[in-house]
């Protein structure tokens, strides 16, 4: 902690200069008396000042740690006051950079007493910011004075993406996309399909490949794979070029990273082993990890992500060297853009199994949807599915301020709190 004392007002300073020349050319009692005065008042006034720049003291406390986007953030702040003069007036000034969040208060502490007051507010942005660099403001009562202690501590908090349930990329008897578990008593549906071959009598009508068919004018399936774990692989687009709304809370880019940490965490938890790709600034790359912390390094990477400038095409080019020859490879984009599909299909082509989750720009105000990349997914045998705005409509989306800390990840999908503010302890941001 640093402090500084200043002076604000020069008025009474000059009066009492005034009065001490005055008294001097005419000693009479009145200039002596009014001298008195004034040089009291001034002495009066330094004196308050220096007892409270010694004596008061602010503590912040907080319950930090790590947050999700709708969480409470709550701090306490409490002003000590030891000395035998009360500081009239108070100003607590913050340094943070959560956006929307603001400690500041103006108010006062009495003489050897102190005062308590608690802020809040909600972690509407996923990010890295910081909490602290405080300064506290007072002076004495007639405003000669002024009095600044500067808390330059300051602490990280990092607001991460919300984790949710993807129910819409189930299927009923095959799985999950990129799950690649085998079903070795019946040739069920599924999204890991490799490739097609002629129809025979006896295979399921589900297995039928349609575009396959429609184009060669005769009946093709899918050829299903009763592939072993695998190492998932989670690539997110985030070429700025191809984002819509890039600049509000709802973008393609925030569902983006939404979709890439709801997928990270199903496959943690069916126990494969997940990376991360993202063609951010600067570019992401976290090779596949089974184990916990690789869930938390996820969300810090997203937390952070921002846009880049990297084609999602280059991307897979530059990473399909690097992917292994059993991957579940699994891409988020908002791209209308058709190379990248084929950069893909010659990933399928190489053994990997893919798939496409497509967020759609035209429900951002973009005006090109993803119908025809969905026709030429559809066309080369991808398995892709299309989500839009209407996610960030869902509660797991946005779980609102309910000051969850501790969080524990259900079955579902869904994280739940475990431990609440209320069952934390209060800790000094220092």
């Amino acid at each position: 902690m640093s402090s500084r004392l200043r002076i604000r007002s020069f008025l009474l300073p000059l009066v009492t200069v005034a009065m001490l020349a005055v008294a001097i050319s005419d000693p009479s009692s009145v200039w002596k008396g009014l001298l008195t005065a004034f040089a009291g008042l001034w002495l009066l006034s330094y004196l308050w000042a220096r007892s409270l720049q010694r004596n008061l003291q602010l503590e912040r406390l907080m319950r930090y740690g790590w947050a999700q986007v709708g969480d409470r953030l709550e701090e306490q702040f409490v002003v000590r006051n030891a000395g035998w003069l009360p500081a009239t007036w108070l100003e607590v000034r913050d340094g943070s950079t959560l956006p929307g969040y603001s400690v500041a208060q103006a108010t006062g502490v009495d003489a050897s007493s102190q005062n308590a007051w608690r802020t809040s507010g909600v972690c509407a942005r996923r990010g890295i910011f910081t909490l602290g660099h405080t300064r506290l403001l007072t002076g004495d009562p007639l405003g000669i004075y002024r009095i600044e202690l500067e808390y330059p501590q300051a602490v990280t908090l990092t607001v991460m993406p919300p984790v949710i349930p993807l129910p819409f990329l189930e299927t009923s008897a095959g799985g999950w996309q990129g799950e690649g578990r085998p079903r070795p008593h019946a040739a069920e549906e599924t999204l890991n399909a490799e490739t097609v071959r002629s129809y025979v009598p006896g295979d399921s009508l589900r297995l039928v490949h349609w575009p396959t068919t429609a184009r060669r004018g005769e009946p093709y399936v899918r050829v299903l794979e009763g592939a072993p774990a695998s190492d998932w692989w989670v690539i997110l687009d985030c070429d700025k070029r191809v984002q819509a709304a890039v600049d509000e809370a709802e973008s393609t880019m925030e569902l983006g990273v939404i979709l890439a940490a709801s997928l990270a965490e199903r496959g943690l938890r069916m126990h494969r082993s997940v990376g991360f790709v993202a063609g951010s600034q600067p570019p992401t790359w976290m090779k596949p990890e089974a184990a916990e912390h690789q869930r938390w390094e996820i969300l810090r990477a997203l937390a952070k992500l921002d846009v880049g400038l990297t084609r999602l095409a280059l991307l897979l080019e530059s990473a399909a060297s690097s992917l292994g020859r059993r991957a579940n490879l699994i891409v988020v984009t908002p791209s209308t853009e058709s190379d990248w599909v084929d950069a893909l299909t010659r990933i399928a082509w190489r053994g990997l199994t893919t798939s496409a989750v497509l967020i759609d720009p035209s429900t951002f105000g973009a005006g090109t949807g993803v119908v025809s990349i969905a026709r030429l997914l559809d066309e080369a045998g991808i398995p892709h599915h299309v989500v839009g705005r209407e996610l960030f409509r869902r509660p797991e989306a946005r779980p609102g301020p309910t000051g969850q800390w501790d969080w524990r990840v259900l079955p579902t999908g869904k994280a739940v709190p475990i431990r609440r503010p209320a069952d934390l302890g209060w800790r000094d941001l220092r």
